[in-house]
């Protein structure tokens, strides 16, 4: 399920129903949440619990309530918890302070800190947010890069985000240029609604004939009249109104989008009436161009030499028109995989610039492109058109509505966002810039030539604009791997990294291996479990050809699944990394299996078949649970259970210890118990992603060490079969039987090996 989504319609009326224009509006609340998450220490962006809310038009006041629960009974310190809250798009963190890629654009998001002992909650409030889809992320402090084995007892923290909202739902609209009386009192202030239409260049709020119904205070009512909503990241515009009237302008108003408008009152027990108009001037606006219905996207997009050109010609044309503005050229739309979209002008990818005016073109970003990275790169044509240095085609990347003045003092600045400004010319014929988590809206490019005095023969540049959509920045560089990750129905993309790089595209080489350290670290891990070899020999020599074989296939899968599994540079892989992963784990645990099977010194037919059956269960339990405690745990404890009901049992019968001899257990059983609790003490307790290629190399060395010493005698009354013997090409057979009594048959060093 996406969400545990409670959408409860209370139909709480806050304030009676009253018509419209008399400036009342009825108020419903609305409660969201979503599941408890677990949360992880910050290592990268995957560890981050992402959640998303939806935020219905006319929100008046969002409340969330954040709750962070211990789930284990153990002290483990208090935590803090990192909350960070984003409009629009998933917020861009860096808790651990890397260094960004270079021409990587991004803005700190909004981010509570949440001590956590075992059990903690905190609120936030947001008076009219902003609509849409709001994230919210969390995540514990930075990984101390202990590697935790799986089932074993860990500290946990369960994060649950919950939303309750409270909404209008009969706000009243405010037409163009229609005056609208309202009133608005300490505790209700009044709300509206206006349309800003595409093209719109400025807008104006006035306020006028404001009275509070006292002669004495006619001409003293104070108000506060706020235009837009909170997104965190951008505020609204607020004006403080004194007199009779007051006004505000935006310029450059965001385009195809409703427009809040609060106007609050400050006079204590008092209602204040004022009359409201709104006018939207549509400053340029350009000719019908673009696609017809009998175009054919194919010839407009062909290969043709001279589409540049006609390009050229038909710009000049327009540009020659007195009444024409700005040139807005069409642009084809491709999605090509996930988090995988390109933008590309109709007519050819050389787009004409002048200095006359502004060329335009817009790029619409669908929802679910907001997990990956928009990228700009401008590059000028420098062969279709000849620029001096004092020349620059000077542009803007803006969402929500287009800068169409260039040479304004703030030249990439709208009423309520802020753009990217980006430039080329001679020196620099080329730029990039890329936004992580870009958000969902229509995005503006707007380009212009400048000159810093008269551009002369230079009126009409060429340049090539390139805007796309990518899953990470750069494909994570050679030292990262691109990971498409998944919030319920919600997918986004993030690097991570390897190497001791970090950061966002894997770019941060402050920490970074040398190569020398990849390259003793894989031959550390792979070269360690040569010391298998000493197992395989003294078992070939005491006859355990099966349990050999076992060790000769853990030694040879677990050196290339480290040779496969290394980061950087030195790493061969021979086969899938999944296949060898698999092998080494399922080597692993059969090579204990057997041993401790070996020493139960069962008769030849159980032994065996334990060994076939065990070995089916194991590779069962590995595909369900690879890294499964229970998967290592399970075949050990019922080995382990069989050979001391085993031991106890032939004890018993002896009337003696078994093994029967000291030097058995001091110089051999001890050692090899040792040397098994040793390398279990690293493997569980003290390996980190830093000291893992020589304390995981110290494991191989003891567990191959523990198997020499564990390994029974040799069999010296079982059958010998040629492999014993050694080879021959002749090989005969005999049988004589062999009587014992009623006792127990013994070798010469007084151990026993069969029972008759």
């Amino acid at each position: 399920m996406e969400v545990c989504f409670l959408r409860g319609l209370l139909f709480l009326a806050l304030t009676a129903w009253t018509l419209a224009d008399d400036g009342q509006v009825t108020f419903v609340s609305e409660l969201s949440s979503k599941p408890a998450q677990k949360l992880s220490k910050y290592g990268w962006y995957a560890n981050v619990r992402l959640q998303r809310f939806q935020m219905p038009e006319e929100t008046a006041v969002a409340r969330w309530l954040f709750s962070v629960k211990k789930g284990h009974t153990f002290n483990c310190g208090q935590h803090n918890v990192t909350i960070h809250l984003r409009w629009g798009a998933p917020p861009v963190v860096n808790p651990t302070g890397s260094v960004f890629p270079n021409a990587t654009l991004w803005s700190p998001s909004f981010s509570l800190i949440l001590p956590v002992t075992s059990q903690s909650s905190t609120t936030f409030n947001l008076s009219d947010p902003a609509p849409g889809v709001w994230f919210v992320a969390a995540h514990l402090p930075e990984d101390d890069r202990r590697i935790e084995q799986k089932g074993f007892p860990s500290c946990s923290y369960f994060f649950q985000p919950q939303l309750s909202i409270r909404r209008a739902v009969d706000t009243p609209v405010l037409q163009q240029a229609t005056p609208l009386t309202q009133t608005a009192a300490p505790d209700t202030p009044a709300r509206l609604k206006l349309y800003v239409p595409e093209f719109a260049s400025l807008l104006s709020i006035s306020v006028t004939g404001c009275s509070s119904g006292e002669a004495a205070e006619v001409r003293n009512c104070s108000l506060l009249l706020t235009l837009g909503s909170a997104s965190l990241q951008q505020g609204a515009t607020t004006v403080n109104c004194s007199g009779t009237s007051c006004s505000v302008s935006l310029s450059s108003p965001p385009w195809d989008t409703w427009l809040r408008v609060v106007v609050e009152s400050s006079q204590v027990n008092r209602t204040v009436t004022f009359t409201v108009v709104s006018n939207c001037t549509v400053g340029c606006k350009p000719k019908s161009v673009g696609l017809k219905a009998d175009d054919d996207i194919a010839k407009l997009r062909g290969g043709s030499s001279n589409s540049s050109s006609a390009g050229n010609v038909s710009l000049a044309s327009v540009f020659s028109n007195k009444s024409a503005c700005v040139w807005s050229v069409p642009v084809l739309y491709e999605e090509l995989d996930v988090l995988s979209l390109r933008f590309t002008p109709v007519s050819g990818p050389n787009v004409s610039v002048t200095d006359m005016h502004p060329t335009l073109l817009s790029y619409p970003l669908p929802p679910h492109a907001t997990g990956g990275t928009l990228n700009l790169q401008l590059t000028l044509n420098s062969t279709n058109a000849t620029m001096g240095n004092s020349s620059a085609v000077v542009a803007c990347f803006s969402p929500w509505a287009p800068i169409l003045n260039l040479k304004q003092a703030r030249p990439c600045h709208t009423a309520l966002f802020v753009g990217y400004s980006v430039g080329v010319n001679v020196s620099v014929p080329k730029t990039v810039i890329r936004l992580p988590f870009p958000q969902s809206t229509t995005w503006y490019l707007t380009l212009q030539l400048t000159c810093n005095s008269n551009c002369g023969n230079t009126s009409v540049v060429s340049v090539v604009p390139e805007v796309f959509i990518s899953a990470c920045v750069e494909d994570c560089g050679p030292y990262g791997e691109c990971r498409l990750l998944r919030s319920y129905s919600y997918l986004y993309a993030a690097c991570v990294c390897s190497a001791g790089w970090k950061g966002w595209g894997c770019t941060d080489g402050s920490t970074a291996q040398s190569l020398l350290r990849q390259v003793g670290a894989t031959l550390l891990l792979t070269l360690s479990n040569l010391s298998f070899l000493p197992a395989i020999v003294v078992a070939m020599k005491r006859g355990y050809v099966t349990e050999a074989s076992v060790y000769a296939f853990t030694m040879f899968f677990s050196t290339f699944y480290h040779a496969c599994d290394q980061p950087g540079v030195a790493v061969l892989c021979i086969m899938d990394y999944d296949a060898l992963q698999y092998c080494d784990f399922l080597g692993s645990v059969c090579a204990i299996w057997v041993t401790i099977l070996c020493m139960a010194r069962l008769r030849h037919t159980f032994k065996y078949t334990l060994f076939m059956l065990g070995a089916l269960l194991i590779a069962m339990s590995m595909q369900l649970d690879r890294k499964g405690l229970w998967n290592l745990l399970g075949p050990v404890l019922c080995a382990i259970l069989l050979m001391v009901i085993t031991w106890v049992y032939r004890g018993v019968r002896r009337r003696h210890c078994y093994p029967p001899s000291w030097q058995r257990w001091v110089f051999f059983l001890l050692p090899g118990v040792l040397c098994a609790l040793v390398g279990v003490c690293l493997y569980i307790f003290a390996e980190t992603e830093d000291n893992y290629y020589y304390t995981h190399s110290i494991w191989h060395i003891l567990v191959a060490s523990c198997v020499v010493f564990l390994l029974p005698p040799k069999e010296t009354f079982a059958e010998e079969l040629s492999w014993s013997r050694g080879f021959s090409w002749s090989w005969s057979w005999s049988w004589s039987p062999r009587v014992c009594g009623y006792t127990l048959c013994q070798n010469n060093k007084d151990e026993l090996y069969t029972v008759t």
